[in-house]
């Protein structure tokens, strides 16, 4: 890589290195084409210096020598041939909806299944530090998660499928707004913009019933990942049982995604940050049968990964206490032993999958 001043940056340049302002939120991120929007941001944000992929680093000589390295490569191999695919089944979803049923059949069925099954899937989720905030990006990541939540939650194979297809098609209705309001925070939108957001709910529910082949839970999945235990959420304000169970797979492994994949304008966060949302949300906003089995699983998936503290201290997940909601115990690069629900300030600050 190398370092280019602003003035010198052209368009069609890859940013080798994320930007990310003093709140540690990401303005762009790595691997980013730049096009001249995004030279005129960096103009007004007086950033001077950014750094840039060099020649050799978008070589195909330089891929095949990183993928070498990348314990992670036969999974991102097969994320990555299923996206495009992904892409096709979310591009114009009310056209030849039938094809579109059986196209999404056919990838839960021989890709996403696998993929869910594989060996270290949470962790080659979390190192893909770097993916674009599609939609169908965001979709296929969910319908990955909420597999693995079924196998956890030890439904049969045919209700694990149903799941899968669930979070691959959560967010079908968002593919009905308009590009600027896919473009804006969520948590900034107000009014008609909030309004017009969360109508992807039922949009992709009507989008679905129009699909053949299509489980009931299934659509209401993609009506209710937003509704909450306590009846906070929308469109209806459902409460308890109300809420279909795919609904609250699905609510849990999109608020795990959106929480630890890297996208524009959100700070990256650890496991752990999302561990302890949930843990505090358990008997409100949350489905604790859903909750209690992914954290229990969740625990066993991150022992012996690396971290680093707050104070500066790297270490290694040691244990966890036997509370579901409890905090790891790190084991220090200096042999000392810390429990993170003894030591309040303590917190984990970065977290890489184990070598």
């Amino acid at each position: 890589m190398r370092a280019v001043s602003v003035e010198d940056i052209k368009e069609g340049d890859v940013l080798a290195r994320s930007l990310v302002n003093d709140d540690h939120i990401v303005m762009i991120s790595e691997g980013t084409v730049l096009k001249k929007a995004h030279i005129t941001r960096l103009n007004y944000l007086n950033i001077p210096v950014v750094y840039i992929k060099d020649e050799y680093e978008l070589s195909k000589n330089f891929q095949a020598a990183s993928a070498v390295f990348n314990k992670s490569n036969a999974f991102v191999k097969d994320y990555n041939a299923v996206v495009t695919v992904a892409k096709e089944i979310f591009t114009d979803m009310e056209q030849e909806k039938d094809k579109k049923s059986a196209a999404a059949h056919a990838v839960v069925s021989n890709a996403v299944t696998p993929l869910a099954k594989s060996s270290g899937v949470i962790d080659h989720l979390f190192d893909m530090s770097h993916v674009d905030d599609d939609i169908y990006q965001h979709s296929l990541r969910v319908s990955i998660l909420s597999g693995v939540i079924a196998k956890w939650m030890q439904y049969d194979p045919i209700r694990q499928r149903d799941i899968m297809l669930a979070g691959f098609f959560h967010d079908a209705g968002k593919t009905a707004l308009p590009r600027r309001i896919l473009d804006k925070r969520i948590d900034k939108l107000q009014g008609d913009d909030l309004l017009e957001y969360q109508s992807h709910t039922e949009e992709g529910y009507k989008i679905l019933s129009n699909m053949p082949d299509i489980a009931e839970g299934v659509k209401r999945a993609a009506r209710e990942h937003h509704e909450r235990m306590d009846g906070t959420g929308f469109p209806s304000g459902l409460k308890g049982s109300e809420i279909h169970i795919y609904s609250s797979i699905v609510a849990l492994a999109d608020f795990y995604d959106n929480t630890t994949t890297e996208r524009e304008g959100y700070k990256k966060q650890t496991p752990f940050d999302a561990f302890s949302y949930i843990t505090e949300h358990i008997y409100t906003t949350l489905d604790p049968t859903v909750c209690v089995p992914f954290l229990n699983h969740m625990k066993d998936a991150f022992l012996g990964s690396r971290v680093t503290l707050n104070n500066g201290i790297n270490g290694k997940v040691a244990a966890f206490p036997g509370d579901f909601a409890a905090l790891p115990i790190i084991s220090t690069e200096n042999h000392e032993i810390i429990n993170l629900n003894k030591e309040p300030d303590i917190k984990i600050m970065e977290y890489n999958p184990k070598e």
